[in-house]
């Protein structure tokens, strides 16, 4: 493991996923989609909280309101003040295909939040990339149909998306305008060893992606050429997402799952939450929903 790297707490998780940092409360948050829960983690005092959904909570963004998040649960996009616990209900997610629920998901540089599905029965690739405009429409991206949607996150000016299809162990590129929703010269960004799943990613300061590798322990730093400029190893088997963290966006947050290992494999490390200082870069503020988007 890079030294730097520790659990922030003693808790493990079963699926975490969709790490955050919160500027205006000041705190990291993730879901945890196995038992959705939603988590926060105040680093001035080290304490984490939870807060039980009733249904599972699949990524999320921040919105221009302290504490109320827009949510992409199973099969719903919902608005969430973690306050009050408000819920309440804006779309329907692919009503027609019972066997898929939301996944990944992250706003774009527009204030709009795109997330794809999965296909929670089986390998075929009816999983589909979706985004919730800040207009509350939601619109099917013009993206191959996937088993399993992950990696998506956007370039520091916005007009490159990059996403994977996990399975493929390929994480891919394209040009998108996130006034319109149009998607153009989808290629090839980075090629993963077989066996290893692109998880999720976002983008630094300086435009490159850090992706979570999902099988393999390890979060790794691609150039903007897709080429590998750093690697942080983990005693986690399975990291599932990452997030620059703190003031100065100079730490970095680190999710992961024990869901599938068998427990006679698991080490003490599997599902922790691991905060540490990244060998380079720092974050980006993060996108929030709506209006008044940070380009």
């Amino acid at each position: 493991m890079t030294e730097s790297f520790k659990p922030l707490s003693d808790q493990r998780q079963a699926h975490a996923e969709g790490v955050i940092w919160d500027d205006l409360k000041g705190v990291v948050r993730w879901t945890d989609i196995a038992t959705s829960m939603l988590y926060a983690y105040d680093p001035n005092t080290g304490h984490v909280t939870g807060q039980k959904l009733g249904a599972r909570v699949c990524c999320f963004a921040l919105t221009h309101e302290a504490g109320v998040l827009l949510l992409a649960m199973e099969k719903q996009v919902a608005r969430f003040d973690t306050a009050t616990e408000e819920l309440k209900v804006l779309a329907d997610i692919e009503p027609d295909l019972p066997g898929t629920r939301a996944n990944d998901g992250r706003c774009d540089r527009h204030g709009n939040l795109v997330f794809g599905t999965l296909n929670e029965r089986g390998p075929e690739k009816i999983a589909s990339f979706w985004r919730y405009t800040h207009d509350g429409r939601l619109e099917r991206l013009a993206l191959p149909k996937a088993a399993i949607t992950n990696s998506i996150c956007f370039s520091p000016d916005g007009g490159t998306m990059y996403f994977t299809d996990s399975p493929t162990a390929q994480i891919m590129a394209c040009d998108y305008d996130g006034v319109t929703g149009a998607i153009d010269r989808i290629r090839l960004f980075a090629q993963l060893d077989a066996g290893n799943e692109p998880d999720g990613s976002t983008i630094d300061a300086e435009g490159f992606l850090w992706n979570a590798e999902w099988g393999a322990s390890r979060v790794v730093r691609y150039a903007p050429d897709g080429s590998v400029d750093a690697i942080v190893n983990l005693p986690a088997r399975q990291p599932s997402c990452v997030s620059f963290a703190g003031p100065e966006l100079d730490r970095m947050v680190i999710t992961s799952a024990n869901k599938y290992i068998d427990e006679a494999a698991m080490t003490p490390d599997d599902g922790a939450i691991f905060i540490g200082t990244p060998p380079r870069g720092r974050g980006l503020p993060e996108a929030r929903y709506g209006h008044g988007a940070r380009r």
